[in-house]
């Protein structure tokens, strides 16, 4: 029986937004919009932070909450250590961890099933969702991650670059379109394979572009993905958080 643990990596230092957990929208600091979001879903739910004033927060609205290294790299390599510290004062034993991205705070109960649903696909061992490019302004923009999927929508590549790259159609040509899909940055993972991925040394496409799944892909895993059509707006910049502010 699969049994799911959701954490969600959250840390106070950000070059472009420091402090970003804790930015108020509404009534309530961000971390929280996305913690009630995701205990809809998940009975095991928990925070992992490096930080005194998050984990305070957390605690203060009722959310459980562990403190974590301030030397990861990743928010991974967070996960799997606090999947080890849930884990080990836990009866019980977690089949998967699903990271939450803690600057998601539209994120939606059904963007959660649907991973855990690509997650329980046989052979499934990391998964992660992916939605169409509804702004074809936005393909070169580095701050949206483009990704291509085989037939049976299996990641092949990410990237910050526009791809599949079009070359100019021939005037009789009848080839097809292609469809440009962005990723949106949640994942699960089982958790045997969680721990083999914190293991790996950085490779040479993740460095290029900054891209820690990448380092997954040269490695040999496989991401199978699952196409969603609800929006889900990520908040990098203070900019970002005063654009959604409008929806809370």
């Amino acid at each position: 029986m699969s049994r799911f643990l959701g954490i969600i990596p959250a840390r106070y230092a950000s070059s472009r937004f420091p402090g970003k957990p804790l930015a108020q929208l509404g009534n309530k600091p961000m971390i929280r919009w996305v913690y009630e979001s995701a205990s809809q879903v998940f009975d095991h739910l928990v925070v992992a932070t490096d930080d005194d004033r998050i984990y305070a927060a957390v605690e203060d609205f009722g959310g459980k909450v562990v403190m974590t290294s301030p030397d990861h790299r990743s928010g991974t390599e967070r996960c799997a250590e606090a999947y080890q510290l849930y884990q080990e004062q836990s009866v019980e034993k977690y089949s998967h961890v699903v990271n939450i991205q803690g600057d998601e705070p539209l994120l939606k109960e059904e963007h959660l099933r649907s991973l855990i649903t690509c997650l329980e696909i046989p052979g499934t061992g990391i998964a992660t969702l992916i939605q169409p490019l509804s702004n074809l302004s936005e393909l070169n923009n580095p701050n949206v991650v483009k990704v291509v999927v085989s037939r049976s929508l299996q990641a092949l590549y990410f990237s910050r670059s526009a791809i599949p790259h079009v070359r100019a159609k021939s005037p009789d040509s009848t080839a097809e379109s292609p469809t440009f899909f962005t990723h949106i940055g949640l994942y699960g993972f089982r958790t045997e394979i969680l721990e083999q991925l914190v293991k790996l040394p950085p490779s040479v496409l993740e460095i290029s572009e900054s891209l820690e799944q990448l380092r997954w892909i040269e490695n040999g895993f496989s991401i199978q993905t699952i196409i969603s059509h609800l929006p889900s707006i990520g908040v990098d910049t203070p900019e970002d958080l005063e654009n959604i502010g409008i929806q809370f």
